[in-house]
């Protein structure tokens, strides 16, 4: 791969961590098109799976909105309201 690279300077490889898979903007877009026209469905021929991929990326198409890039956002569990609790004093 080195001798390819250095015969080839107008490219460059990008090493991305493995835990990081938000990084490839194409990771989202895979997850989308997985949950709109493959979930869960068996396909006899190539031509629906064509037709099942089109269908998906129309839909997608129609309602569209902008992508936020980033890690995916966790929501952490609302505290509860009122005093601290106390341990326990004998």
């Amino acid at each position: 791969m080195l001798l390819w690279t250095l015969a080839h300077p107008r490219w460059e490889f990008v090493f991305q961590p493995t835990y990081a898979a938000y990084l490839n903007l194409i990771e989202p877009w895979w997850k989308i098109l997985r949950s709109l026209a493959l979930q869960g469905r068996r396909f006899a021929t190539w031509e629906e799976v064509r037709t099942a991929v089109a269908a998906g990326t129309a839909y997608w198409n129609k309602h569209c909105h902008p992508f936020v890039w980033g890690s995916r956002q966790r929501r952490r569990a609302a505290r509860r309201a009122g005093i601290a609790h106390l341990p326990f004093a004998s």
